[in-house]
């Protein structure tokens, strides 16, 4: 994949990151594909171009031509992404603390003895 997601300064907009779920749902698309996956009220076409084309100038995507067709897949997976922007979350909202994270959310919402178990799994099985 080439230069990874830790070498963005961006983050995604809300638009961006609609548009990189279709692109990490589907793994390649054209713009026509990209706008049927979008929920109603569907954006023009040049306003989808035009958002892909941002994406590709931070890095997020490139594109294979066919001619003066494009067909747009991701250059920064999923799993990546998320891992930066969740460290981003938990440096500036929770002082780099996973069990302030945790504490935060737990308050906020109950959380299940299936939850409570799973977490616990994953955190055993990561040791």
């Amino acid at each position: 994949m080439g230069e990874t997601v830790k070498n963005r300064t961006h983050e995604l907009t809300r638009a961006e990151l609609e548009i990189m779920q279709v692109l990490w749902k589907r793994g390649k698309a054209f713009v026509h594909d990209i706008i049927g996956e979008l929920p109603e009220p569907k954006p023009a076409y040049n306003t989808v171009s035009t958002i892909v084309r941002i994406l590709e100038n931070k890095g997020f995507v490139s594109h294979k031509a066919y001619g003066r067709t494009y067909e747009y897949y991701p250059a920064v997976s999923k799993g990546e992404y998320t891992q930066v922007y969740m460290r981003n979350v938990l440096d500036n909202f929770f002082d780099g603390s996973v069990s302030q994270m945790v504490n935060f959310f737990s308050s906020r919402k109950s959380i299940s003895v299936e939850e409570t178990d799973e977490i616990l799994r994953i955190m055993n099985s990561g040791k």
